[in-house]
């Protein structure tokens, strides 16, 4: 059976997460629901260009408007499994956090946590105030996973697109929906690599 899930898109900076997400669901066979905000629209236009956001709802099974709160991903009873907000900004991490279900992509995540199944939730900020951390801690509380995304700099990787890439990846693994997709780390390949470049 194929796993549905939803990805929600915020305007926070780091678009490329969001399509990594999107297409690091399809190499593991789930299909998505998509919503993303206004300012996603305009940050994945900016960051990776004007058919960014007609690229990822082709990869959608089906996509939402941000202000449908009557959509089916806003209910308990619509089976998904799991949420990954990518990136996810300060704003919605904080709507999130209190409970606000303010829109669709922020009462999807409700819905996520008292459905008790998993939210990853991409946070894209730096550096961080005590709100920001404390809003951290209260999602945390309540049952949400907060991945930033910090490069797994122990890989190498060589490009921008890789290091997007392989967090993605750890997003997706962390719904524990498929077998890990993630690059695990290697010490033995690692040191062959090193010892390979200094010969």
């Amino acid at each position: 059976m194929t796993a549905r899930v939803v990805l929600g898109v915020s305007g926070a900076s780091g678009a490329m997460l969001a399509v990594e997400c999107a297409r690091a669901l399809a190499r593991v066979g789930a299909a998505f629901d998509l919503t993303l905000s206004p300012m996603a629209e305009r940050t994945l236009a900016l960051e990776i260009g004007p058919e960014a956001p007609a690229e990822i709802r082709a990869m959608a099974a089906r996509v939402h408007p941000i202000g449908d709160l009557g959509a089916s991903i806003a209910s308990g009873s619509h089976p998904v499994a799991g949420m990954i907000v990518a990136p996810c900004s300060m704003r919605s991490l904080a709507a999130i956090a209190h409970g606000l279900d303010d829109n669709l992509l922020t009462r999807a995540a409700g819905v996520q946590l008292k459905e008790r199944r998993p939210l990853v939730l991409i946070a894209r900020e730096a550096p961080l105030t005590l709100a920001h951390l404390r809003n951290m801690t209260a999602v945390t509380e309540m049952g949400a996973i907060v991945l930033p995304p910090v490069p797994a700099f122990y890989l190498r990787p060589a490009t921008l697109r890789d290091a997007a890439a392989q967090i993605a990846a750890r997003a997706v693994d962390l719904l524990r929906i498929a077998r890990p997709a993630a690059q695990a780390w290697d010490p033995p390949r690692v040191k062959a690599e090193l010892e390979g470049e200094a010969a």
